[in-house]
């Protein structure tokens, strides 16, 4: 069952590989169907060796209805996410190097960037340190993402979230590619900010990007 949502959950674990946000078998990919299944990836396994069968099918409480595979040592964290965030049907998690080290200097990392806006919404909370494969790496999630789509988990790596397995994807990649901003600039001294007005006008742009999403309306345009 779920054959084509499978096959796009595999295709994005091998991105986040693509990309650089992830080495060998880091991180997980799950996506929540409508109907309520939670389709979670495999625990240990290099996303280029998966097939759709390596992909876990289970209920919200953790029963599994479909697949022999162990699922992601972070499955109690990711579960806790969907029964609290019920707006969310996707997640990804990685261990991606630049955001991560974020966490090792801030509590924050500033939407100074454009695309901070576009595609995290804002500024991204760094959450304390909770143990890979816990609960509380969910509850932590929870409690520290407000109305973005990322978070950096302390020590630890990224949780990004959206309505769809693209958004969270975007989230992860973009937030990565601030993060080599942000801490190019740190390393040379004190950062200049985009003031909140600014911030929103990024957020409200990027919902126009993309085919079929109409023209940026022209009063969102210019200096603010």
């Amino acid at each position: 069952m779920f054959e084509k949502e499978k096959q796009e959950m595999i295709k994005a674990g091998m991105k986040l590989d693509r990309y650089g946000l992830i080495s060998l078998a880091g991180g997980n990919v799950s996506l929540r169907m409508p109907s309520g299944e939670i389709l979670i990836t495999a625990s240990g396994m290099i996303y280029e060796d998966m097939t759709p069968d390596d992909i876990v099918v289970m209920d919200i409480d953790r029963n599994i209805i479909e697949g022999t595979r162990k699922p992601s040592s972070d499955t109690d964290g990711i579960l806790y996410i969907f029964k609290h965030m019920p707006q969310v049907n996707a997640t990804i998690h990685t261990h991606q190097p630049y955001a991560t080290a974020v966490s090792l200097i801030a509590d924050e990392m500033p939407a100074d960037l454009t695309t901070m806006g576009n595609a995290c919404r804002g500024a991204v909370k760094c959450t304390p340190y909770s143990s890979p494969g816990s609960v509380e790496m969910g509850m932590d999630v929870v409690n520290n993402i407000g109305e973005q789509l990322a978070v950096i988990l302390g020590h630890h790596g990224v949780m990004t979230v959206g309505d769809t397995l693209k958004q969270a994807l975007n989230a992860a990649v973009y937030l990565e590619e601030c993060a080599k901003g942000y801490l190019a600039a740190r390393a040379c001294g004190e950062t200049r900010h985009l003031t909140p007005a600014q911030i929103k006008q990024t957020v409200e742009i990027y919902k126009f990007v993309g085919q079929g999403h109409g023209e940026i309306p022209k009063e969102l345009l210019g200096k603010v």
